[in-house]
């Protein structure tokens, strides 16, 4: 996935039994970070949390794999020992990629808003909120446990952050 053409990585989403969500989530990230470090100090910091950001959708993508093979099991014990192992497993690399989109927005929000960077923090913001909120939803679904409490926070920062940039660069 990592190394993808994007064209190729859509063709592939839009298949049967590809990755899917979880996978989609963590590449929010990953774009974020790339942006973030387009437009500040901390180009470093940000590529390697992009590349992590790569990593989780690779672990999200073996989760959803396994997770898939576990259902094609036959019924019975052995079936849903698996599944519930599966999920279990699914719900780590969703809980690391809602950490990594605050961590997204902890570096964009040290970026002075203006202009030349507006739309580019923006992007950042609502990447951050959407692989938050997309992996909540795995944890929630693979685990039954309500969306984890970071989301919100990162969902409220990302509102900040959006409001911050149109007060700083939007004509009044």
């Amino acid at each position: 996935m990592r190394d993808q053409i994007m064209s190729d990585y859509l063709r592939a989403l839009a298949s049967e039994g590809s990755p899917g969500g979880g996978a989609t989530a963590a590449l929010h990230v990953a774009q974020a970070a790339a942006l973030v470090g387009k437009v500040s100090a901390d180009g470093r910091e940000a590529g390697a949390l992009s590349m992590h950001a790569l990593r989780l959708a690779e672990k999200e993508a073996h989760a959803a794999a396994v997770l898939t093979r576990a259902h094609r099991l036959p019924p019975g014990e052995a079936r849903e020992s698996a599944v519930a192992e599966a999920r279990r497993h699914a719900c780590e690399p969703a809980a690391e990629v809602i950490a990594a989109a605050a961590a997204v927005l902890d570096l964009a929000e040290r970026v002075l808003p203006g202009r030349r960077v507006g739309t580019d923090l923006a992007a950042v913001a609502e990447a951050a909120r959407a692989a938050a909120v997309t992996a909540g939803v795995s944890v929630e679904v693979h685990s039954g446990v309500p969306v984890p409490p970071e989301v919100a926070a990162v969902r409220e920062r990302a509102d900040r952050l959006t409001a911050t940039i149109r007060k700083a660069v939007v004509p009044a």
